[in-house]
């Protein structure tokens, strides 16, 4: 069995100075349209993102399993060699694109999802409220091992990509070079990505290249300033409730359905998605806690 380092379990420790050296840095020169650290959101994220760790390592069994198993069927192998490592790196942040771009227009994927959305505040910190339902994006990456890319690369190349976006949550860095800003991601692409706005929604999906989004139309330029959150907000710093919200929120709709094409709708139709008006729905609970609705063309 290939292994390779636990970059992100290796990286925590920097995680943690960055995040003191960009708190210090808003205690030294605070901008007025910056919004910053709060005590109460800084905890819930850090609390997400060790809940995370702990989930993942539940979640990495069945995955593994169901990787190895697909990797020993397929006759297909990609080599470990120098020039392979770039196209994998390439594929996997592909393969990431479609992953994090249904994770916003199909509500079962996005009630894992929103976990990252939650705060109202875009920091260091924010890129560390990770979701305990990590479940749901290993299916994005089954083309990778059918061509022969071997599991444990492509956990690795995932574990880069990730490394990647740590720095793009902040607003203390305003635009980089205008070459970089057209290939990479960046904190501009990413805070609109975080931003809820009607023209921002469902933007900037990219991992570590922007292009991907330049290529499928759900580009959208940093213009006016970002309105962190969700379109309705949790109001709630409980790190359970912000891990399970919206998959409460999908059982009281469920509930509620009149037919069972409505309670598909619920599950894999975007968030926010409701029933034509005129069809019979029983009294449902209480309203979702986003109410996010897609705005991805096509």
């Amino acid at each position: 069995m290939k292994e390779f380092p636990d970059i992100i379990a290796w990286s925590i420790p920097a995680f943690v100075l960055l995040i003191v050296l960009e708190r210090v840095s808003y205690l030294l020169h605070r901008d007025d349209d910056e919004v910053g650290y709060g005590g109460a959101d800084t905890a819930t994220s850090l609390t997400m993102g060790l809940g995370s760790l702990v989930a993942d390592l539940l979640w990495k069994v069945p995955i593994a399993a169901a990787y190895a198993l697909l990797y020993a069927l397929t006759p297909l192998r990609v080599a470990e060699l120098w020039w392979t490592w770039p196209l994998v790196l390439l594929a996997q942040d592909f393969c990431y694109y479609w992953s994090h771009r249904s994770h916003h227009v199909i509500r079962i994927l996005w009630a894992s999802h929103v976990v990252h959305h939650s705060s109202q505040r875009f920091n260091l910190s924010t890129a560390l409220r990770q979701p305990w339902t990590g479940l749901t994006s290993w299916v994005f990456y089954l083309p990778l091992i059918v061509v022969g890319v071997h599991p444990a690369v492509v956990a690795f190349c995932g574990s880069v990509n990730l490394l990647y976006q740590f720095w793009i949550h902040t607003e203390r860095i305003d635009k980089m070079p205008r070459w970089y800003e057209a290939v990479f991601n960046t904190p501009s692409h990413h805070r609109v990505h975080h931003a809820s706005q009607g023209s921002y929604l469902d933007r900037n999906f990219g991992g570590i290249l922007i292009v991907w989004d330049r290529l499928f139309g759900s580009f959208a330029p940093e213009r006016e300033r970002c309105v962190y959150g969700l379109t309705k907000n949790v109001g709630s710093y409980n790190p359970v409730r912000v891990a399970f919200h919206e998959y409460a929120s999908i059982a009281r709709d469920l509930r509620a359905a009149a037919s069972w094409r409505q309670r598909a709708g619920y599950l894999f139709r975007a968030p926010g998605w409701q029933p034509a008006p005129g069809r019979t729905v029983r009294a449902a609970g209480p309203a979702r806690p986003d109410g996010q609705t897609s705005s991805v063309p096509g």
